[in-house]
């Protein structure tokens, strides 16, 4: 066996494999910039638009994957693999990547009904899964809630779907419900018409349906009132000169007599 060729023959293919290489990843490279920009002028033109933000983020979503896979098929083709052989071998993967396909097709399917029954949207305050937070985006697979304390939280269709939902931007107004504990000295009568005069000042505060203020609780320290919606309790019952409640106990007993064993 000559060495010098099977020297030269094997730097000639690597050669091949390394512009082959170069090749495949200048394509990934620009394949993905053209993905990107793509993204970018639609998003443009829906927003120009006014176009649906949920919907937007939802077509979006499925362009991409659209568009990423045409440029792994692209790639894979550009290695000289043929496409059916690659999508026999994806059938051919057995029973686990059939069981994960129909998670896929179940979150595809739950995602579909939530793009267009609508329970909630892009931008809504919600509580789902067991998450609350505000929608940031409905994909083809999963939904994405930032919670309060900023923490990104992918949660899948189809378990949104299957679940109780609380939007909590849905109506145009809602109720606030806070407690104002007073003292036993105070008449509640003229604490809760304090209240409710000072309810009927603040912007914002619907008089129908009308705010409640009643006596929830009684406790130690006071009768607890129960507020809504929203109201300046504390300097309500500071510019009226109300005590602080303190807890109070009222103890009663009688005299014992003298001990049997003290003498006489």
């Amino acid at each position: 066996m000559d060495v010098n060729a099977l020297v030269q023959n094997a730097s000639v293919t690597l050669v091949a494999a390394a512009w082959k290489v170069a090749g495949a990843a200048a394509l990934f490279l620009v394949g993905r910039w053209l993905i990107s920009f793509a993204l970018k002028l639609i998003h443009r033109a829906l927003a120009t638009h006014d176009f649906d933000v949920t919907l937007t983020k939802y077509m979006q979503t499925a362009l991409r994957i659209v568009l990423n896979v045409a440029l792994i098929v692209a790639l894979l083709g550009f290695f000289g693999v043929e496409t059916t052989t690659f999508a026999a071998l994806l059938a051919a993967g057995g029973v686990a990547i059939g069981v994960a396909w129909g998670g896929l097709l179940a979150n595809f399917a739950a995602g579909a009904f939530l793009i267009f029954l609508r329970p909630f949207k892009v931008g809504d305050a919600i509580t789902a899964a067991g998450v609350t937070g505000t929608v940031e985006s409905i994909d083809l697979f999963a939904t994405v809630i930032n919670s309060a304390d900023n923490v990104k939280n992918i949660v899948g269709n189809n378990k949104i779907f299957s679940d109780n939902i609380q939007n909590y931007s849905a109506n145009p107004y809602r109720r606030v419900d806070l407690t104002a504990t007073i003292s036993n000295a105070v008449d509640h009568r003229d604490a809760i018409r304090l209240i409710k005069l000072r309810l009927s000042g603040i912007p914002n505060v619907l008089s129908s349906p009308a705010p409640d203020v009643d006596i929830v609780q009684f406790t130690p320290a006071g009768p607890l009132l129960c507020v809504r919606p929203y109201c300046l309790i504390r300097e309500a019952f500071g510019e009226a000169g109300y005590p602080s409640p303190m807890p109070t106990y009222a103890v009663s007993g009688m005299l014992a007599g003298p001990p049997l064993d003290m003498p006489r």
